[in-house]
């Protein structure tokens, strides 16, 4: 018999993301349409521009040795740049130092996903607090539990994260004691996932002035996730919590190209307050002393030439009609029923109210009757954490970025018929219970 490894108490900690299973289904069952995986549209994929990039940059021989060459840790400094720019062109600042930010506090990382997992490897240690939405995005709450941090949670309404409930957590933590382990509240503020809602540009303000108000003996630090932002179908923009962030000490913002561009790029960035910029590039350099450099010379070519800018204009194109077609087979199918969804703006997500009684759970018959009728979504429950709010056992998330347009009404078809199946076998238990009393 082998001798046993001894694995770390993070290790154990760290278990399987729920995707994970969803996924796997999706690949095993050729037949079965998924509204479960937060994939990007295939077809919409930017190869042509991504081609033609790399052919420009390795056509150039200075060009093409610099790309193939170690980037540095923080990232290629024109890339930074752009971003930097960009960031303030989105939230109308004139001046980056208007909000007291330089190249100098941009951070370029494998994904978003690592920025997310190095802020709470540079500021949690186990027994920590952190609040998130409820519900949140369940692959960082994962990294949460890896950290070993304590998370609650804070009810959502069509306006975001409820700030007054927010402040009514945040004064009981401090009245307990515990206020002093708080670090992170964290928010997926444009088209949220899995929600697919906005903060509202009050609370935004709100949530910033929480933090301040309650930042007394150590700062508690905002991390905005706005993977979503430029994925915008329909209204108004909204002004990122970062760009109310005046003096840069409050708030992280994290963004990415994989929704926007190609998640086969793999590379997000984050803007930070300045003092957590070197401690975090100590803790990235352990990872992988800087982010892939060829991709980072690729993407600075396409803000460049403004071939990003055109890409993400198609792709708002292709994601409305899928959204529109999502919402409208709903309507078709669930209308004038006691079954709710959200109308976002943007992102790639629906979310879906069931009545009560009626559970998505991965156990659930209505699981096993979607799978049987060939139709995937991701349950509810995982995007919540078991704290005084309690877990929510009868939504759904739908994810509409994968799958075919042609398909998507196919799809809530048999979601509907699965419905059909669990309400009929739920009426039939009910009306038998009934006659036994």
């Amino acid at each position: 018999m082998p001798v046993p490894v001894h694995y770390s108490e993070k290790a154990l900690r760290t278990h399987d993301q729920p995707i994970t299973y969803f996924m796997q289904q999706a690949i095993e069952n050729p037949d079965l349409i998924s509204l479960a995986a937060g994939l990007v549209d295939p077809w919409s994929l930017p190869a042509e521009e991504v081609r033609g990039a790399f052919a420009q940059i390795l056509s150039e021989p200075e060009r093409a040795y610099a790309a193939l060459q170690y980037g540095t840790t923080k990232g290629y400094a024109p890339l930074r740049q752009k971003l930097l720019d960009r960031l303030c062109k989105l939230d109308g600042i004139a001046d980056p130092a208007d909000i007291s930010l330089t190249p100098l506090d941009v951070v370029v990382t494998t994904g978003s996903q690592q920025l997310l997992y190095l802020v709470s490897e540079l500021l949690l240690d186990p027994g920590d607090l952190v609040i998130t939405e409820a519900p949140a995005y369940f692959v960082y709450q994962g990294t949460l539990d890896s950290m070993g941090a304590r998370t609650l949670s804070v009810p959502m309404d069509e306006n975001g994260m409820q700030t007054d409930l927010l402040e009514e957590l945040l004064d009981r933590l401090e009245h307990t004691g515990e206020i002093g382990k708080l670090r992170l509240i964290y928010v997926c503020d444009y088209f949220q996932n899995p929600t697919g809602l906005n903060l509202s540009l009050e609370r935004r303000q709100h949530l910033l002035e929480l933090v301040k108000r309650y930042s007394r003996d150590h700062r508690i630090l905002i991390l905005e996730d706005s993977a979503y932002r430029e994925l915008r179908y329909a209204g108004e923009d909204i002004p990122s919590i970062k760009s109310l962030d005046k003096t840069n000490e409050f708030v992280i913002l994290a963004m990415t190209f994989s929704k926007p561009c190609a998640p086969g790029l793999k590379t997000g960035y984050g803007f930070l307050p300045h003092e957590l910029v070197g401690p975090l590039l100590r803790l990235k350099g352990n990872h992988d002393f800087g982010s892939n450099n060829l991709t980072q010379h690729l993407l600075d070519h396409l803000l460049e030439t403004g071939a990003y800018d055109s890409h993400v204009e198609q792709l708002r194109k292709v994601y409305r009609k899928k959204l529109d077609a999502l919402l409208e087979a709903l309507e078709n199918e669930f209308g004038g029923s006691d079954i709710q969804w959200t109308h976002p703006d943007g992102g790639l997500y629906v979310w879906v109210t069931f009545p009560p009684g009626l559970e998505t759970g991965p156990d659930s018959p209505l699981m096993k009757a979607a799978l049987e009728e060939g139709v995937l979504y991701v349950p509810g429950q995982f995007c919540y954490v078991d704290d005084e709010n309690g877990v929510r056992t009868n939504e759904a998330r739908l994810s509409f970025g994968v799958v075919p347009l042609e398909q998507i009404g196919e799809a809530v078809r048999r979601l509907a018929k699965a419905v059909e199946a669990c309400t009929g076998r739920i009426a039939k238990a009910t009306s038998q219970s009934t006659a036994r009393c």
